[in-house]
């Protein structure tokens, strides 16, 4: 499988999707399962219309799948694109993770130096 990395501007659009809580949920809510718009639509105090919009930015920066089935438009999460934000993440934690080892050993070395 190739691993296609994120451009800036991906990043950016996905965490800007990812930046609304209600979009958040419909994710969530979508990896566990295949849902239809009009099942989203039930679930949120907001209009279908809305709950579409909030689908269409989704599914434009990659992070759900929408299909036809029949009548209904199925979404569903798409775990790759997470994945892939998951990795630029993982690039976050590995700058802090050798911090905080640089941090332990100037502790440590500290501990040892006679006074």
């Amino acid at each position: 499988m190739v691993v296609q990395e994120l451009t800036d501007e991906d990043v950016n659009r996905i965490f800007r999707a990812l930046a609304d809580a209600t979009r958040r949920d419909i994710v969530r809510r979508t990896l566990v399962a295949e849902v239809s718009v009009s099942q989203l639509a039930n679930a949120y105090d907001m209009s279908f219309a809305a709950i579409q919009k909030h689908v269409a930015v989704l599914e434009g920066v990659g992070l759900v799948k929408k299909q036809p089935r029949g009548r209904e438009r199925m979404v569903r999460g798409d775990l790759e694109c997470i994945r892939q934000a998951q990795r630029f993440l993982d690039q976050f934690e590995q700058i802090w993770r050798s911090r905080i080892d640089r941090i332990d050993a100037l502790l440590a070395h500290d501990e040892t130096t006679p006074n």
